[in-house]
């Protein structure tokens, strides 16, 4: 039987996961998610491959270790086929019948067959630049960089020791968002501190690298010459971020020393002004938990409409609501801003990718971000963009502008693969 290859994508308050047959093209049998971690309603979703309906059931999460291993539960339920159905078919055999919703025989196999394990690790600190096999080392590491990454970092780690806990013998890779910004020249990576912080490690890393290492992969295989020019790549999402691109390497990026800087997104504020942390420590006597609570989890566009961080739903109350409103023009124009100042860095701009679930899902997002834009080429086809097609900048447009739909996990899947030899 082909080997399997599980990828698990810990977010805040999420997991996302899939399970490749290791094949020389690896294939996705199947892909889900655990939403609203730590909340009452939360919910673990799974689509099979070649099934239309989505199977969608509420889980108890209080907690990422929990989490996966509902995640676990539900692979091995999947791993039992049907009444009267057959145990030889194998994960992702073929069937000479469709698979229905709901079917579980064209996709039953034993969760003993799992070979490998990839992990999103969003903070690699100074030491792990590119990805490598899980140890003890690495663990004690990660749980050493929780101040950087408060939100993510130990769920994570939580993650990798749940795996570790339900298959002690199948090797794991984590695989590092910031690797994609290692070699960031000394002008962006260095922040204007003292000496000492940076032999700290206190830097400019750069996040979502698995993101753009994927959208740079597959600009080359679409358009090679736009590969090797000045691009920007766009990940807007909850969490969001952009970066500049000469060929193929990247030159800088919004967020800096932590996933909290740079463009406005959902619960984060990006970028403020020091002042104002002081302000909240002098005249609010917050500490620092408060103020990681704050800047984190209760900013961004949440912060500002106060009813929302979901892109969707301000769009939708933005005619009412001044507040939604305010929230999503300070969100196009921070990303407009930011457009403008890597192009700078660029020397120019040659195209443009928007990806996310907002950049792959929003026209009137991207419309507003481009509106402007036309001194740096960037004009946008309205019925293109109204399609989500996948290349929306206009004829007489000197820059392309594309939509990229991301795989984060496919990544994941080819950093295992390379580490390890799955059997």
């Amino acid at each position: 039987m082909t080997a399997r290859v599980l990828t698990v994508n810990g977010g805040s308050s999420s997991i996302k996961f899939a399970l490749y047959a290791a094949e020389a093209t690896p294939r996705r049998l199947l892909s889900g998610a655990v939403e609203r971690i730590g909340l009452p309603d939360a919910a673990l979703t799974v689509a099979l491959a070649g099934v239309k309906k989505n199977e969608r059931q509420p889980v108890e999460a209080p907690n990422h270790r929990q989490a996966m291993r509902e995640v676990i539960r539900k692979l091995e339920e999947l791993a039992v086929p049907p009444s009267g159905g057959s145990t030889s078919a194998g994960l992702g055999a073929s069937s000479s019948k469709p698979a229905e919703a709901g079917t579980t025989s064209a996709v039953a196999a034993s969760v003993g067959t799992i070979s490998a394990i990839g992990h999103r690790i969003v903070h690699g600190g100074p030491r792990y630049s590119e990805s490598c096999l899980v140890d003890s080392a690495l663990t004690d590491e990660l749980k050493r960089l929780y101040p950087l990454d408060p939100a993510h970092l130990p769920g994570e780690v939580a993650l990798i020791e749940a795996c570790l806990a339900e298959f002690p013998d199948v090797p794991q890779v984590a695989c590092f968002d910031t690797a994609f910004h290692r070699d960031l020249p000394d002008c962006a990576r260095l922040l204007p501190v003292p000496r000492k912080f940076a032999a700290e490690g206190v830097r400019r890393y750069g996040f979502h690298g698995l993101s753009f290492t994927f959208l740079i992969e597959e600009l080359k295989r679409l358009a090679p010459g736009e590969a090797a020019g000045r691009a920007i790549l766009a990940h807007l999402g909850a969490g969001a971020s952009l970066a500049a691109v000469r060929n193929g390497g990247c030159i800088d990026t919004t967020m800096a020393f932590t996933p909290t800087a740079g463009l406005v997104m959902g619960t984060r504020s990006g970028d403020l002004d020091p002042g104002f942390l002081t302000y909240l420590m002098r005249v609010h006597q917050m500490n620092a938990d408060q103020i990681d609570e704050l800047v984190n989890r209760r900013s961004g566009l949440i912060g500002l409409s106060e009813t929302s961080p979901d892109m969707r739903d301000l769009l939708k109350g933005e005619a009412s609501d001044p507040r939604a409103g305010d929230a999503v023009a300070i969100f196009c124009y921070q990303a407009k801003k930011w457009i403008g100042a890597l192009a700078a860095a660029l020397g120019g701009l040659d195209t443009l990718v928007f990806s996310g679930g907002i950049g792959e899902n929003s026209p009137i997002v991207r419309e507003r971000i481009c509106a402007g834009l036309d001194f740096l080429g960037i004009r946008i086809a309205p019925d293109r963009n109204d399609q989500n097609a996948a290349v929306i900048s206009a004829t007489d447009g000197r820059a392309t502008v594309r939509v990229i739909r991301t795989d984060e996990e496919s990544v994941i899947v080819g950093e295992v693969l390379r580490l390890v030899r799955p059997q």
